[in-house]
């Protein structure tokens, strides 16, 4: 099968069985591509499911049809024949065009043929809703995001807010790299990485954190295998670091996996006595074989967060609670999330509290915690707190700072448009 051909049918089959796009690749046999070949598919699929909703308006004003009367099968092909042509600089239009063309069969492919080749003819002009007429609509396509999400962005943000931040979500963020300092320096990791050709620097608010630009394999950087580093966002590293765990602590990370959170703690702590529970026993090995790649001890178990370990209440120093959320501050890393059940989302609250509420109860007096999400909702994030707050006087607010950024009433928002990080939430929480 050729690029295309693979990226159609993943695409079809990401539209029939709603399998995140991440786990059709990831399952799809690629050894006899090359590593450009692998590179060209992971764009192709991506792209054409991020940018899913520009396509299909372009495809239906083109066409003048609406989206149930063509077939999922010339949808899916016209996706990726757009995607080329818009944003694939590198492909000439004129072989997008023809070898997006060969994908189609009988009838579908004069449509298919037509709608490419006045994409191409009107490339500079392509259709888009009247932006003064109704904004958000215009946003939603511009920016292929749901009519609901746009307005929740709008009205969290204000429309230019909303816009930065669905501009940013489209772009290729850098790949951030928490390091090992048990092993190496920061500094002396970046220097290893420029000597390889890698644009690495420093990141600007956490102390383990390094940047570097585009997309790489992990897995084939420097000093993977040594345990140098592990992967995880800025934003993540940040909420461990305003815990402050100290070497000795007991601590107890409520929902670990794939385990980042836990892997900064001892590091950054130097020796904390670390638990690390999840509930799902299929995604421990995930911590297991990062932590000993690192060099480093943890405690990992299998745990209902909802259950707290009985020998472990009231007696633990610092936790960890970062809990499921709707995930509106990753998406530019996880473009089908964007596509999720509004519904759905409105039941989070209720679970993110019990949570929380759970987690709580292992702290000892003076203990410390930090609650944090992946997302900007206020209502996942402060009104969570808010609601724990009122319903838990021997618990407090405490106020932190990492590097330059400084806590509101011991709450924090970054922005991926703002802050260059994933947009994320982190309250500090104490004890009294």
């Amino acid at each position: 099968m050729t690029v295309r051909e693979i990226a159609l049918s993943l695409l079809l089959e990401y539209e029939n069985s709603g399998k995140y796009v991440n786990l059709s690749l990831s399952s799809h046999k690629t050894e006899g591509l090359g590593a450009g070949d692998r590179a060209f598919l992971t764009a192709l699929l991506y792209t054409a499911v991020e940018r899913k909703l520009t396509y299909d308006y372009i495809i239906c004003a083109l066409a003048g049809r609406s989206e149930s009367d063509i077939s999922p099968r010339a949808k899916n092909i016209l996706r990726l024949g757009l995607c080329q042509l818009m944003h694939m600089d590198s492909i000439p239009d004129f072989a997008a065009v023809n070898e997006t063309v060969k994908l189609a069969r009988g009838s579908e492919r004069s449509f298919v043929n037509a709608i490419l080749r006045e994409a191409v003819r009107r490339k500079d002009s392509l259709p888009m809703p009247d932006r003064k007429k109704n904004t958000a609509r215009y946003l939603s396509v511009a920016y292929s995001f749901p009519l609901a999400t746009v307005k929740r962005l709008v009205a969290m943000l204000g429309e230019d807010g909303a816009e930065a931040l669905l501009k940013h979500s489209n772009e290729i963020p850098p790949t951030t790299l928490s390091v090992n300092t048990e092993k190496i320096s920061r500094a002396e990791f970046i220097n290893e990485l420029k000597k390889r050709g890698y644009s690495a620097r420093t990141a600007e608010y956490s102390p383990i954190s390094v940047k570097i630009d585009g997309s790489i394999n992990p897995c084939e950087a420097f000093g993977y295998s040594e345990g140098l580093f592990f992967v995880q966002d800025e934003a993540s590293a940040i909420a461990v670091s305003a815990l402050g765990i100290e070497k000795g602590n007991t601590v107890v990370d409520t929902c670990a996996c794939p385990g980042g959170k836990s892997f900064a703690a001892a590091i950054l702590s130097g020796g904390a006595d670390i638990h690390s529970f999840d509930l799902h026993e299929s995604k421990l090995p995930l911590i297991l074989e990062g932590a000993k790649r690192l060099g480093i001890h943890l405690n990992v178990t299998e745990r209902d967060a909802l259950k707290p370990d009985d020998a472990l209440i009231g007696k633990v120093d610092k936790v960890i609670c970062d809990v499921p959320c709707s995930g509106l501050g990753v998406l530019a890393k996880k473009p089908d999330l964007r596509y999720k059940d509004p519904e759905a989302q409105e039941r989070l609250p209720a679970l993110q509290l019990d949570i929380l509420t759970a987690s709580a109860r292992y702290l000892k007096s003076g203990g410390e915690m930090i609650y944090s999400t992946c997302t900007i909702s206020d209502r996942e994030n402060e009104g969570v707190v808010r609601a724990f707050l009122d319903g838990h006087q021997d618990f407090v607010s405490v106020d932190f700072e990492v590097g330059t950024l400084r806590s509101t009433y011991g709450m924090l928002t970054l922005l991926p448009h703002v802050h260059g990080t994933d947009g994320f939430f982190v309250a500090k929480l104490k004890r009294l």
